[in-house]
């Protein structure tokens, strides 16, 4: 018994889980995730990768409909995750996450070099286990409901499909909710008092989420905030004065994050800021 499909795939199944359940979820609380115009939003990233996506022209189209692309795979990845965390439907959640996964890996990391550089092929594999095997049956809200409503002159196929299906949609909603939720609530973080900056100066600091960032100083009334992260392989660039580079694979943008060298794809992600009561603090999101 211990050695049965479910509880062999038990760690596999929890780990994948909870990560696209915490990826849907953490794009609806990003405010840029939807934000057309943003560097770090799904419109720009699409078509960063249009050109070198070998479905490119699907990229395209889709960026023409960015909002309801984002949306659709921030709530497709948290309707897999908690499918599949809660036991409803695993091997056709499994089989979303797969097509999920494939799909982010035939664009974000189709320019890896090498190709294992590149997380999204791995994330797709793994998914088949549970999309040949299923839960088995562990820790399964599915196989509960079976159980319960298992009875000679009952449509137990009927029910459990319905119950299922019902729950998986209220778990869906619920995480959602929470999601959006929290999104309205966030406030902006005070980085820096406006006149501790001299103008042409820069600073790290850590932006909301704990990631390293850099504030800029350009000009008089101006200040710009980039993520630290390098958009080909996530590395963390250093400020040159002239604007930035990656000590990774020798990527260069300039002082408004434009790359101007080496293969990163795609800008450095901007972060929103604004000057309150004298201090240079992240946009508030709402």
């Amino acid at each position: 018994m211990s050695r049965s499909p479910g509880r062999v795939l038990l760690p596999l199944r929890m780990f994948l889980g909870f990560t696209f359940a915490y990826a849907g979820i953490s794009k609806l609380l990003d405010p840029a995730y939807l934000d057309p115009s943003s560097p770090a939003g799904v419109r720009q990233q699409m078509l960063a990768v249009a050109d070198t996506s070998p479905i490119g022209f699907l990229v395209t189209l889709s960026a023409e409909h960015a909002t309801l692309t984002g949306l659709a795979i921030a709530l497709g990845e948290a309707l897999v995750g908690v499918a599949v965390l809660a036991g409803l439907f695993t091997r056709a959640a499994a089989t979303g996450g797969l097509v999920l996964a494939l799909s982010f890996f035939l664009t974000v990391s189709w320019t890896a070099e090498p190709y294992y550089l590149g997380a999204d092929i791995f994330v797709a594999f793994a998914w088949t286990p549970l999309t040949i095997a299923g839960d088995g049956g562990v820790l399964s809200l599915q196989e509960f409901l079976r159980r319960r409503f298992r009875s000679p002159d009952t449509d137990t196929g009927r029910r459990v499909l319905l119950l299922g299906g019902s729950a998986a949609t209220v778990l869906a909603a619920t995480g959602t909710a929470i999601a959006l939720a929290g999104r309205g609530q966030k406030a902006g973080t005070a980085i820096v008092p406006a006149a501790g900056l001299a103008v042409g100066a820069a600073l790290k600091f850590t932006a909301p989420g704990g990631t390293p960032a850099y504030l800029l100083h350009p000009a008089e009334d101006t200040f710009l905030a980039f993520s630290a992260a390098c958009s080909h392989q996530g590395c963390p660039v250093e400020h040159t004065g002239d604007g930035f580079r990656c000590p990774c694979h020798g990527g260069t943008y300039d002082q408004e994050g434009r790359v101007t060298g080496g293969p990163p794809p795609a800008p450095l992600a901007r972060i929103p800021v604004q000057v309150i009561d004298g201090l240079v603090t992240t946009a508030q999101s709402g």
